[in-house]
């Protein structure tokens, strides 16, 4: 039976060959506790579910859809975290660092500004 082959490490400028299905090597792994633990270990549990939701009741429109010109009026579903935590409990429970935003302005900005973290070694 055919198998998967192995594909790089998608830390940049690593070549590290990885088994399919996991992102990267375990030189890097701990530089992105993000991509190897679950969401309820990152912070988003209970405690967190009732924040956002008292978030979103305070600010229910879209910040992002509101910037444009003309603004769009639309109901926000996700309370996103402005600078990305990355594991950090000071940042992620910041109410300052809170936006509410639509399903498709927060992927937009997951996809955009998120998925490229800043190294520091």
């Amino acid at each position: 039976m055919p198998y998967k082959p192995k594909v790089p490490c998608q830390h940049p400028g690593c070549a590290e060959l990885v088994e399919p299905g996991k992102r990267y090597c375990e030189k890097h792994k701990a530089m992105h506790p993000e991509a190897v633990r679950s969401a309820r270990k990152a912070g988003y549990n209970r405690q967190w579910e009732k924040v956002s939701k008292r978030y979103l009741q305070s600010h229910p429109l879209c910040v992002r859809c509101m910037a444009k010109d003309p603004p769009v009026y639309r109901k926000a579903t996700v309370t996103d975290h402005i600078i990305p935590h990355r594991g950090d409990p000071k940042l992620f429970w910041d109410e300052n660092n809170y936006q509410a935003l639509c399903k498709e302005c927060h992927d937009r900005k997951t996809l955009t500004e998120d998925i490229n973290p800043e190294y520091h070694y």
